[in-house]
């Protein structure tokens, strides 16, 4: 949460151009043969990867989808923080995702259960009509924003969540990283990280053997290894969003407990605790202890922090 998309797109992409990289926007990477004088090929092209699906066989690819139906969207209300926000109608809950994501625009993610979907009519509705009813089910925290539902010219759509699970992310000198060699429900908001973490544990291991075919297998092997809480983080966060009318008859506090546990069993103290966290001083120095904490560590690595 410490830098937008935009401005981290735009960081890697001239750190690509300063080192050489021919990078080329808006070429669609269908024919692996167009890559054959490669050494190692790098597939990263999502959950929806064509190339994982040309050799799922290979690559032992199990995919599985959420029950919940949920769209991507924007708004031009920013938030300065990740917010959760639940919403009561007559046909269900329903409630938002969002936080900021570039200068003046923040991500804004809906999402709820299917008989909520089906009953609003939301299965029915073109995206003008859906951006509208959706403004007006949140209006008192769009606070007069509005929805942005196109982008790159298309319309958001609603989908359900893609699991992509995969026995090896090897195939020959193919390599898949990211959401395109495992997914983690966006509720959690590790997508982007781990896409990175990929990037980089597979570059140290190239870097650490003289043999590719050692380094791949390694990387296969501590990837998948590395991953397993991250998963089943996902999976229990999922399906608590799933369920969550077995949770909304509770008042604010104890909802809220049971959404920051919904990765796992909480200890006892963990509520006492969340308790003690309402208290708006506390908070407040938590707040401060972690900016410190920020400074503290930006001083270290020689940078400035403001």
């Amino acid at each position: 949460y410490s830098v937008n998309r935009a401005p981290l797109l735009e960081i890697l992409a001239q750190r690509a151009t300063d080192l050489n990289v021919d990078v080329r926007y808006e070429h669609a990477a269908e024919d692996l043969s167009e890559f054959a004088d490669a050494d190692l090929i790098v597939v990263a092209d999502g959950a929806n990867s064509r190339t994982r699906q040309r050799y799922a066989e290979e690559f032992g690819t199990q995919v599985g989808h959420g029950r919940n139906p949920y769209i991507w969207l924007g708004t031009d209300r920013v938030f300065d923080m990740f917010t959760f926000d639940f919403e009561e109608t007559p046909e269900g809950w329903i409630w938002f995702h969002a936080y900021p994501s570039s200068a003046g625009i923040s991500t804004f993610i809906v999402e709820c259960q299917d008989t909520t979907w089906r009953g609003l009519g939301l299965d029915q509705m073109g995206p003008d009509d859906t951006v509208r009813l959706l403004e007006r089910i949140f209006a008192d925290q769009l606070r007069g924003g509005s929805l942005i539902s196109h982008s790159r010219g298309k319309p958001a759509a609603w989908q359900r969540f893609t699991q992509v699970y995969n026995q090896t992310w090897l195939h020959e000198n193919v390599v898949l990283i990211g959401d395109a060699a495992h997914t983690t429900h966006f509720t959690i908001g590790s997508g982007t990280r781990l896409a990175m973490l990929d990037a980089i544990v597979l570059a140290q291991c190239l870097f650490d053997h003289g043999d590719m075919t050692a380094a791949l297998k390694e990387f296969d092997e501590q990837g998948h290894a590395q991953l397993r809480l991250a998963q089943t983080a996902a999976r229990t966060s999922m399906a608590w969003f799933e369920n969550v009318d077995r949770y909304a008859d509770r008042n604010a506090v104890d909802f809220t407990f049971a959404m920051a546990g919904r990765h796992g069993l909480q200890p006892p103290w963990r509520y006492q605790q969340h308790r003690i966290n309402q208290n708006l001083l506390v908070r407040k120095g938590k707040r401060l202890a972690g900016v410190g904490q920020r400074w503290l560590r930006a001083r270290r690595r020689g940078e400035s922090w403001r």
